[in-house]
């Protein structure tokens, strides 16, 4: 399929789907979904020139993703990075706004860690505002995101626009915990409400974890977008999961009625 971002379902104001559901090739006037390839050796960990030389074999019908680069003159893969890309900057209105060029994007599954709204607002362009999303441990737990294969020129683009203007809210880390790997199928779910246990200091998610559909991607390589000014809503002690509270309810029942987890209580980083 091959459609214009700006007839992307939502806006990212708006918006209670924050990501693509399947791998897709954004370009400024052109979204391109992407086929993956077969995975066949799930347990493999993919290195960045393993990862570009992977997604090589990702396809828009019948034209591979670098070939669709070079079409629309862009950097091809040997010069992009992985990033992870958990909220609005995956949305192709927001990319567009962004005139972020060709950027392919491609789903991944998050293990032992998940998406939660960060402790602020971008009141820049609407009100009450954009709410980004920031990363947090959570042990058992799994869900479907994106990671982006930008140049670091995009890397750069992607942080300073989180960051409105503030150079100490948003830094790109790497992980010392969970794992990021490539999910070939497009319908993953993640754990319910009734899936998770709170004993009053711990959550634990009590569902068994899908068998895994793609290789891991080393933590060692993969740029993750943190808010390590004030770090993660706290919702009395739990974690606000983007897939179980979506950004209108989020602002509307939670936003400042509560605290904040500082970034490094929640997740380590290397």
């Amino acid at each position: 399929m091959e459609t214009n971002p700006r007839l992307w379902t939502y806006s990212s104001s708006n918006s209670p789907v924050l990501i693509p559901h399947t791998s897709i090739l954004f370009t400024q006037n052109h979204i391109f979904t992407l086929e993956s390839p077969a995975f066949h050796n799930v347990e493999k960990e993919l290195h960045r020139t393993e990862l570009l030389e992977f997604a090589s074999k990702y396809h828009h019908e019948q034209t591979k993703l670098d070939t669709l680069l070079q079409q629309h003159q862009a950097p091809t893969l040997s010069e992009r990075f992985p990033i992870l890309i958990a909220g609005e900057c995956a949305n192709p209105y927001r990319m567009q706004d962004m005139n972020i060029g060709p950027l392919p994007l491609l789903i991944v599954r998050l293990e032992h860690l998940c998406r939660t709204w960060a402790d602020s607002l971008d009141a820049r362009e609407v009100k009450p505002g954009i709410h980004h999303v920031t990363i947090a441990r959570s042990e058992g737990w799994w869900e479907q995101t994106m990671i982006g294969l930008a140049t670091k020129p995009q890397m750069k683009a992607i942080i300073e626009w989180m960051n409105e203007g503030n150079r100490d809210s948003w830094k790109a880390l790497k992980l010392d915990e969970g794992a990021i790997r490539l999910q070939s199928q497009s319908n993953l779910v993640c754990p319910t409400t009734s899936d998770i246990s709170w004993d009053g200091e711990q959550e634990t998610v009590t569902a068994s974890m899908p068998t895994a559909d793609g290789p891991i991607i080393s933590n060692s390589e993969i740029f993750v977008p943190l808010h390590v000014r004030l770090g993660c809503y706290n919702n009395r002690g739990r974690i606000a999961r983007c897939s179980h509270i979506n950004q209108r309810d989020f602002h509307e029942k939670l936003f400042r009625r509560g605290s904040s987890f500082k970034w490094n209580e929640v997740i380590s980083t290397k």
